[in-house]
C-alpha cells in the first residue's frame, strides 16, 4: 500500500485563496495527483466541505488515498479521467460543485518514477501512460509513425522547430523501447545547449498524444460550466502554451463564466526556487454567473 508522502502543489495558496472554500462545500479536484490541492481545499471548508478526487493514475490515486485518508468521509476518490467530469460529479453526488481545480501539470512523483518512461533520462519502458488501461504507449508511436507523421506529432504537441530532424534521427535509431535511449538518440542529433534537455519538447508531444490531453482538455472545458453552482469557481492550472492558449479562449467566450484574473497568476520567486517544475505554471480562475 502506497504510504504517506510529503507533497507541495504548485500555486497551492493562489488557488485555495481563489476558490475561497466554505464549510458544507462541495469541490471537485479533477486532476488529484497526490492530493496536495485536495487537502488544503479540506482543511479550508472545514468542518463539514467535501470533495471529489478524479485521477486517471492508479498510483497516484493510492497515493493521495494514504495522504487524505483522515479525512475520512468528507473525501471520495474515484479512478477516472476527467473527461467525464460531469457524468462522474453527478453520479457521486457532487452537482452543483461550488469549486473545481485542474491541475494540468505532470508530478514530480509521476516523473521520478522510472518504470513510468515520463524522464528522458529514465532507463525504464517508454510508457507515459496517465492510465495504464491506455492501449497505446509512447514506444508505440515512436515505433510505428512513418518520418513525416513523427515530425508532425513532434512539431504540433511539442513546438519543436527541429522536429523533421528529430524525427530523422529516431526512425534511423529503431527500435527504441527506453526512454533514456529515446532521450539520447535526440540529444546525439541536436547537441546540448544551456540548461534545457534537447528532447525536452519531443517527450511533451509524445506524452500529450499518448495521453490525449489537449483532446480530453476540449471535451472537459464545456462540462465546467454544467457542474458549478452559480458563483462557483474554477480554478486551471496550465504549464505550456497549447492548453493555456485553449483555457483563455474557453473562459473569454464561455458566457456563463466571469474571469476574475485579468491576467494568469505566477509562481513567485521563491516558489520557483523551491521548485523549478513551477515556473512555467499560469493559474486563471473563473466564476459561474448564470
Amino acid at each position: 500500500m502506497a504510504q504517506p508522502r510529503a507533497h507541495v502543489s504548485v500555486l497551492l495558496s493562489p488557488v485555495v485563496e481563489w476558490l475561497a472554500p466554505r464549510d458544507g462545500g462541495r469541490y471537485i479536484d479533477a486532476t488529484l495527483g497526490a492530493g496536495g490541492h485536495a487537502a488544503a481545499i479540506l482543511e479550508a471548508s472545514a468542518p463539514t466541505g467535501r470533495l471529489l478526487g478524479l485521477d486517471a493514475d492508479p498510483s497516484a490515486l493510492a497515493l493521495a488515498a494514504a495522504n487524505l485518508a483522515h479525512y475520512g468521509e468528507r473525501v471520495r476518490l474515484v479512478h477516472a479521467n476527467f473527461e467525464n467530469l460531469r457524468a462522474l460529479a453527478s453520479a457521486h453526488h457532487f452537482v452543483p460543485a461550488e469549486g473545481i481545480v485542474l491541475d494540468l501539470g505532470l508530478s514530480s512523483i509521476q516523473i521520478a518514477d522510472a518504470a513510468r518512461g515520463f524522464s528522458f533520462r529514465s532507463e525504464g519502458a517508454l510508457d507515459m501512460r496517465f492510465d495504464p488501461r491506455l492501449a497505446t504507449t509512447a514506444a508505440d508511436l515512436v515505433n510505428a509513425l512513418d518520418e513525416k507523421e513523427l515530425a508532425d506529432l513532434i512539431f504540433e504537441y511539442g513546438e519543436e522547430r527541429a522536429s523533421r530532424r528529430i524525427a530523422r534521427a529516431i526512425v534511423r535509431a529503431r527500435p527504441i523501447t527506453t526512454a533514456a535511449q529515446l532521450g539520447a538518440v535526440i540529444e546525439r542529433a541536436m547537441g546540448r545547449r544551456g540548461r534545457i534537455h534537447p528532447a525536452t519538447r519531443t517527450f511533451q508531444a509524445l506524452r500529450i498524444a499518448v495521453n490525449r490531453e489537449l483532446e480530453v482538455l476540449e471535451r472537459v472545458l464545456p462540462q465546467i460550466i454544467e457542474t458549478l453552482a452559480i458563483g462557483g469557481r474554477v480554478a486551471i492550472i496550465t504549464f505550456h502554451s497549447l492548453e493555456d492558449r485553449l483555457v483563455k479562449n474557453f473562459l473569454r467566450e464561455a458566457k456563463q463564466l466571469r474571469g476574475l484574473t485579468k491576467h494568469p497568476i505566477r509562481p513567485s520567486h521563491d516558489e520557483v526556487s523551491a521548485n523549478p517544475r513551477s515556473r512555467s505554471a499560469k493559474l486563471r480562475v473563473a466564476e459561474r454567473i448564470g
